[in-house]
C-alpha cells in the first residue's frame, strides 16, 4: 500500500505545482459609478435687437386717427384728428385766393419749415405762424396755389404721404377721398 500513498502524495504536489502556475483570479473592478450630471445654466441668449427704422417713410407706421370733412360754406376743410380727438394736421382751401392751406398743430412755437413726402415728390415750404386753434394751441401754416402738383402727389400717393415739421414729430397720413375732395373743391 505503500505505493498507493506516494501516489496519492505525488498526486497532491502535482495539483499544488499546476495550481500555483495559474494566475489567481482577478478580483472584480469596483463599477465606475455614473457621471453625476451637472445641472448647466443655458447661456443667456444675447438681447433681441431693436427693429431697424424703415429706411423708406412710405413703409413707416400710419399715424393713428381719421380725416373729417367741413364744408365751411365758400371754403373747404379736411381736418385730421389724431387718436385723442385733437386735430393734427388740416388741408384748407381759400376759394378766393385759390389756395390750399397747410396747417400743422404744434404743441409750441408755430413758424418753420414743413417738408411734405409723398410716392413721386417731396418738397420743403416755408410755414408761418397762424391763428391758435379754439384750444389755443399754435399752428403753423404753408400756402400752395389750388393747382400746384404736389397737392395732386399728395392725393395720388401710394397710400399715404408725411409731414414734418420742425420740432414736431413726423405725421405719416393716410390720403383719404377727404384730402381729394378739399384739393378739387379749390380749383
Amino acid at each position: 500500500m505503500k505505493p498507493i500513498y506516494l501516489h496519492l502524495g505525488g498526486a497532491l504536489a502535482l495539483s499544488f505545482t499546476i495550481a500555483a502556475c495559474v494566475p489567481a483570479p482577478q478580483p472584480t473592478p469596483a463599477p465606475t459609478p455614473a457621471p453625476t450630471p451637472v445641472a448647466t445654466t443655458p447661456a443667456p441668449r444675447p438681447p433681441m435687437p431693436a427693429p431697424a427704422p424703415a429706411e423708406n417713410w412710405i413703409d413707416r407706421p400710419q399715424t393713428a386717427g381719421n380725416w373729417t370733412y367741413s364744408d365751411l360754406g365758400e371754403n373747404a376743410l379736411a381736418q385730421f384728428v389724431d387718436s385723442g380727438g385733437a386735430p393734427a394736421f388740416s388741408l384748407l382751401c381759400l376759394t378766393a385766393d385759390r389756395q390750399v392751406g397747410l396747417v400743422r398743430t404744434a404743441m409750441s412755437g408755430g413758424a418753420g419749415q414743413m417738408i411734405i413726402r409723398t410716392e413721386t415728390a417731396d418738397r420743403a415750404l416755408p410755414a408761418r405762424a397762424f391763428t391758435p386753434d379754439s384750444a389755443g394751441r399754435p399752428r403753423s401754416i404753408a400756402y400752395l396755389d389750388a393747382r400746384d402738383p404736389l397737392l395732386d402727389a399728395m392725393a395720388l400717393t401710394r397710400g399715404r404721404f408725411a409731414v414734418e415739421t420742425s420740432g414736431l414729430s413726423t405725421l405719416y397720413l393716410p390720403a383719404w377721398a377727404e384730402v381729394t375732395r378739399v384739393i378739387e373743391e379749390c380749383r
